[in-house]
């Protein structure tokens, strides 16, 4: 071979070289892509829980100890710190959009899933109103709404504490803490940890955060009672009437649906064996006839003696105007405190409009469907009678709109949707159940 044929065949091995080269790089620069793009996804996945699907935890090995009923020796465990909640705002955070409903069948359960720490406590643009009404009604009947029984002063000094090294952490913009104190920036107002306490201990902590509270704790018969709680903004129940209650009858004496076949043991089980490091979530909802986010007057005076409230939902008035619905959701945190061992609820709740909510996509067809879905133990306790006719008429008409548009389709064909509405025994049209 020449010496041209020599430099023909070394230019064509390089530039083969060179090509090979290049599809390895971009071959390995694409698998890399994709496994990074799937890992952003799990991580986006396990930040937001999607509430249309099963509740779900996660599992460990770990086992409680054994330990006589009523019996709770501190642990060591501390809080992880929390990151600063992103881009906060008093003025312009807005509420988190929670939609705890889907299409039927509706199933009684308890529906936890696993709490993210920086999670704990949710504040938004919400919080002037809610503290506006939280002083007013502290100020008004603190005796009714917050109260600690002397065995449960420990717990809810516990939890003061907690909120107190938890807010500044999480919303530095609002929050700033000394050691023996802590101040609100947007009111100036301060207020001392030292002991002895301005006020009950969990009114302090109401002040500070838009939830009410509850704090459970064991007594030798292995059951969990309500000792300490600030119930200011509950809508539909008293502390007055629950307070000193175990946890069973606080449900039973509700008439909450299902509890003792379905809930009961389950819960008492959760109750004893939950541990501080393990907090959890839950969410449910209601609809309310009236815009009072503290107690709905639609189910009779706040006042009124138990007989009277235990009519609760056949006092409201019927079939009112689609302008007086509101969708009520609620945020439960339950986490146990480490040195009293209470158990906490936090109790958020999130007050809108029907007629702001059915603007979302998908939202009318999907509330419809969970209304109509309810077991009659369930619609009665939630009060759809009083109000299914105005209701479910708008919600199908927003939601026959919204397939109009093509922002959704109809009713379901294999777990997809298809063109259509819900139809009754005879044939005829009753509602739209779509996507």
């Amino acid at each position: 071979m020449d010496l041209e044929g020599c430099r023909r065949l070394l230019l064509t091995n390089a530039k083969s070289a060179l090509y090979g080269f290049l599809f390895i790089s971009v071959l390995i620069w694409l698998i890399a892509r994709k496994v990074f793009v799937r890992e952003l996804v799990l991580q986006s996945r396990s930040s937001t829980p999607d509430l249309e699907k099963p509740a779900s935890r996660q599992r460990t090995n770990f086992k409680a100890a054994e330990r006589p009923p009523g019996v709770w020796a501190p642990v060591e465990f501390t809080r992880p710190k929390a990151n600063p909640y992103p881009d906060w705002s008093i003025e312009t955070t807005k509420p988190l959009p929670y939609r705890p409903f889907k299409h039927g069948p509706y199933h009684i359960t308890m529906g936890l899933r696993t709490m993210h720490w920086d999670d704990w406590i949710e504040l938004d643009n919400q919080f002037p109103r809610f503290h506006a009404d939280k002083s007013r009604r502290i100020a008004e009947r603190e005796e009714k709404c917050c109260k600690t029984a002397p065995e449960a002063y420990a717990g809810a000094v516990e939890l003061l504490e907690e909120l107190a090294d938890y807010l500044p952490q999480r919303y530095p913009t609002l929050y700033t803490r000394t050691r023996d104190s802590i101040t609100n920036l947007w009111n100036n107002q301060t207020i001392s940890l030292r002991q002895p306490l301005e006020k009950d201990p969990i009114t302090l902590c109401a002040l500070l955060i838009q939830d009410d509270l509850a704090i459970m704790f064991e007594k030798e018969d292995g059951q969990y009672y309500l000792l300490s709680g600030s119930i200011l903004l509950a809508g539909f129940w008293r502390l007055i009437d629950k307070f000193g209650m175990p946890l069973s009858e606080i449900h039973t004496s509700g008439d909450v649906p299902g509890f003792k076949p379905k809930l009961e043991k389950g819960m008492m089980n959760f109750f004893r064996r939950i541990q501080p490091s393990q907090p959890v979530l839950r969410n449910n909802y209601f609809i309310q006839v009236d815009d009072d986010l503290a107690w709905s007057p639609s189910i009779g005076p706040e006042d009124s003696d138990a007989q009277s409230q235990a009519q609760g939902w056949t006092t409201a008035e019927k079939d009112k105007a689609i302008e007086h619905h509101f969708l009520r959701t609620e945020r439960q945190s339950l986490r146990r405190l480490p040195k009293s061992g209470g158990v906490v609820f936090t109790i958020r709740t999130y007050f809108h409009p029907i007629t702001e909510v059915a603007r979302e996509k998908g939202v009318p067809g999907r509330l419809a469907s969970a209304v109509r879905s309810w077991g009659d133990d369930v619609a009665r306790y939630k009060g759809r009678e009083r109000y299914q006719a105005v209701l479910l008429e708008y919600l199908d008409r927003e939601h026959g709109r919204q397939i109009a548009e093509g922002l959704v389709r109809g009713m379901r064909r294999r777990g997809r949707c298809r063109g259509g509405g819900i139809r009754g025994e005879s044939g005829e049209l009753v509602g739209f159940g779509g996507c």
